[in-house]
């Protein structure tokens, strides 16, 4: 259950949180990310304009005037922003993601509604926070991983380390695996990825291998059969996200790597690094196999490395590593 669809809120709002999730096809934690911002303006604006001294988040908002959204200005946002960065001390990235979000709902104001006549926000004028470079592992580094995953005796878990590496996959997306979604004639998989937008992942060499392994293991478990996902817990149910991160964080000590802030999304971040440093993958390769909505996303990874050799995926150094208990 969501928190943020609720009487509290004035009717407006409610709309706009329906159009995020049923038309622009957000994830539920993105929407309470826009939530909180714009409820958090219309606290500040409400408290500004009736001079109420209280805390603003005690301000009640469920009897904001529709038609009061017409005098909001940009000296408005820009005062916000003020108070939210002088009072509230967020950062610039906070900010950015408020500005952000205070954009999309008065363009939805003025484009689908027709509350106001002009975006206030068009005219907003501020910096755009400068990204920074994402943690990853190096390939050293990832191929201890490797080696402490395969000999942890779990093929399921060296079968997860293998897919985040060479694949660059999200933890919603991994966990959210059917078996059905492997391709193996083809040698691809089908994963659900942000906005339910589907796309096909091509696997590698080892990929292939771990998969292998792992299913004759899980498909011989009869208490399983009915059981649909990919991964499984010791329970025989899908895996849940937290599992996952356990895995990977269990892991990570036992490869010495623990400490470096490295993460689920972190390993997403070291298999497109290791394709952009050592395969031939230009950006616009490098967003499809990653999902990523806008090319400029992607971008961030030409500045890690100006190397460019070998093809993308199956050139990825980690390709032909496979369990060490192959047999001969």
């Amino acid at each position: 259950m969501n928190n943020y669809n609720n009487s509290g809120n004035p009717e407006f709002l409610n709309e706009y949180l329906v159009h995020l999730r049923l038309v622009q096809l957000l994830s539920e934690r993105s929407i309470q990310g826009y939530y909180e911002d714009i409820r958090m303006f219309l606290r500040y604006v409400h408290q500004d304009r009736n001079d109420i001294d209280c805390d603003i988040e005690d301000i009640d908002i469920s009897d904001f005037p529709r038609e009061k959204l017409r005098d909001i200005t940009v000296t408005d946002i820009y005062n916000f922003i003020f108070y939210v960065s002088d009072e509230r001390h967020n950062s610039d990235k906070a900010r950015y993601r408020k500005i952000s979000s205070l954009r999309s709902f008065f363009k939805y104001l003025e484009k689908v509604t027709h509350v106001i006549d002009k975006d206030p926000t068009r005219d907003l004028d501020v910096p755009v926070p400068k990204k920074s470079l994402p943690k990853f592992l190096s390939l050293s580094e990832s191929m201890r991983l490797l080696a402490a995953s395969d000999s942890s005796d779990s093929k399921r878990d060296y079968c997860i380390i293998t897919l985040f590496l060479n694949c660059g996959v999200r933890l919603s997306e991994l966990v959210g695996m059917n078996i059905k979604d492997i391709d193996f004639t083809e040698n691809r998989m089908k994963v659900l990825g942000k906005g339910s937008k589907e796309r096909m992942v091509y696997l590698n060499d080892a990929c292939i291998d771990a998969l292998n392994k792992y299913l004759e293991i899980r498909t011989a478990d009869p208490k399983a059969q009915l059981e649909p996902a990919l991964f499984i817990s010791n329970q025989r149910k899908r895996i849940s996200k937290r599992r996952v991160q356990q895995i990977v964080e269990n892991t990570l000590t036992a490869a010495g790597l623990d400490g470096k802030g490295i993460t689920t999304h972190k390993l997403r971040h070291t298999a497109a690094t290791l394709m952009y440093q050592y395969g031939d993958a230009d950006v616009l390769t490098l967003k499809e196999l990653l999902g990523h909505a806008n090319v400029a996303t992607t971008e961030i990874y030409t500045h890690l490395s100006n190397e460019s050799v070998r093809n993308a995926v199956e050139s990825n150094p980690l390709a032909k590593i496979k369990s060490s208990d192959d047999e001969e």
